[in-house]
């Protein structure tokens, strides 16, 4: 009896500590910064500078907006890899994923993630999950909104 209490709470424990690992705000701090979570999204601000990669990370579903242009290489947990062109103001949205990230550009690479959290994430969004590009007066104030909301000193408060 004691023994299958033993192992059912470290096999709890080894799956918490699992799962916990793949957030890229715990793997990849210098990578991925919490903004703002709630019970509906979590906001992550995410930042590469040039050359850089990441470890092993795993995202839920969701959109992200991108500050500013980059190159970039996917590889997921199988090694299959991808290359992205990011443009200034693009948003797209991403089903849950596992990969590492490398910057191959030789600038940084800024953009925001907005995990959508539990039965709110839907399949895909848009016309075969394509990219939506929003226009340029949009683009600026997100970009805005985002950098007021990065300064010292501003609260986190809902509009």
């Amino acid at each position: 009896m004691v023994l299958n209490v033993c192992s059912a709470v470290m096999f709890i424990a080894l799956a918490l500590h699992v799962a916990a690992a793949q957030d890229p705000t715990k793997v990849e701090p210098s990578h991925y910064r919490l903004a703002f979570e709630n019970e509906y999204v979590q906001v992550v601000n995410v930042h590469y500078g040039p050359h850089e990669k990441s470890n092993l990370h795993s995202h839920p579903g969701g959109v992200v907006v991108v500050l500013t242009e980059g190159h970039l290489r996917f590889t997921d947990e199988e090694g299959k890899s991808h290359e992205v062109f990011a443009k200034t103001g693009e948003s797209r949205w991403y089903p849950p994923f596992k990969h590492r990230v490398e910057n191959l550009g030789d600038t940084t690479y800024n953009a925001v993630y907005i995990a959508v959290k539990g039965h709110h994430e839907p399949e895909k969004a848009g016309v075969d999950g394509a990219p939506m590009v929003l226009d340029e007066h949009t683009s600026k104030l997100v970009a805005e909104m985002i950098l007021a909301a990065q300064r010292p000193g501003t609260q986190n408060a809902a509009p």
